[in-house]
């Protein structure tokens, strides 16, 4: 089964920025930022005690800014802590974008959750993201992938947890992630084959934009969808490694054009300066058009990505 088999609408996710829901200053400042969405936390970054403020402080946020343009999703706690039942009742009430859920381990984590939702007639609009970030969760990503795109699963994203991953494997922190590609790419891979897309971890030192700036054009080569973010200031980086250049844009559009000749119609195989290129290049050149319209569209709204 390929990613192909299953048709769904491109969305920028080049730049996600994780925000304490606690955090209303880092809330108010959120319509000025150029990311492409927004992870509301009121898991990890939000003491037990402080849980029912930030609840509170989503509820004002999402009846006074629709954070035009921007997709928005809101990490909850798991459903087996005292306060999973209440976040996603909050959910439900604020209808984002997505859920992300923790600590997912395996196909049922999400099943259960999709159930819920269907359960309380919640729109068919909100998603499911899913945090792998546990040695479990590593080993099950393709099942849990396969199961995200059973009928009525709202599955649509991965999201790479690495400092939980760290912590219950004693893998250290180092520049490159050696010990830690094989578990990336196993990600990759499970969405790949069922047609999602998945996020890189975050990079916890936001001072050093160096060491930033090199993992985000790793997370890319691997094949990632955009990168996680703890700062406003890793956006422009993010934004620039996971969307596509101008020479990548041409040649795209030189594909296309290719493909578009009338000798072409019938033709798997076309040659393009002297390169061989496939009708499967051609899906690919389509996507990424679509998605630097997609960006061009978000800088300049009159733009259309037709």
């Amino acid at each position: 089964m390929s990613q192909s088999s299953f048709s769904r609408p491109a969305r920028l996710r080049r730049s996600v920025l994780s925000v304490p829901a606690i955090n209303r200053r880092a809330l108010e400042k959120l319509d000025s930022l150029d990311c492409d969405a927004v992870i509301f936390d009121l898991e990890d970054s939000v003491s037990p005690e402080k849980k029912a403020e930030a609840r509170d402080n989503l509820r004002r946020f999402f009846a006074a800014s629709p954070l035009s343009g921007k997709e928005r999703v809101i990490r909850i706690n798991a459903l087996s802590s005292n306060f999973g039942a209440d976040d996603l009742d909050l959910v439900q009430a604020l209808e984002p974008d997505a859920v992300l859920l923790p600590k997912v381990d395996e196909p049922q984590d999400v099943i259960d959750v999709s159930d819920r939702l269907a359960e309380a007639d919640a729109s068919e609009s909100l998603r499911i993201w899913a945090m792998i970030e546990t040695p479990r969760g590593i080993l099950n990503a393709a099942s849990i992938a396969e199961a995200g795109r059973t009928s009525g699963s709202r599955l649509d994203c991965f999201v790479v947890g690495l400092n939980d991953l760290r912590k219950e494997t004693g893998v250290l922190p180092q520049p490159g992630r050696a010990y830690l590609v094989p578990w990336l790419m196993q990600v990759v891979l499970a969405v790949s084959a069922y047609g999602l897309e998945a996020l890189d971890s975050v990079f916890n030192d936001f001072k050093d934009m160096e060491a930033f700036d090199a993992e985000c054009g790793q997370g890319a080569a691997m094949g990632f969808f955009g990168k996680m973010l703890i700062h406003p200031s890793q956006i422009e980086a993010a934004n620039r490694h996971f969307g596509p250049d101008a020479t990548a844009i041409a040649e795209a559009e030189a594909i296309i054009g290719a493909f578009a000749a009338p000798n072409a119609a019938d033709l798997n195989v076309v040659n393009l300066g002297g390169r061989m290129v496939e009708r499967l290049h051609l899906v690919q050149a389509e996507r990424l058009v679509h998605k630097a319209r997609l960006i061009a569209a978000r800088h300049h709204p009159s733009t259309r990505s037709g």
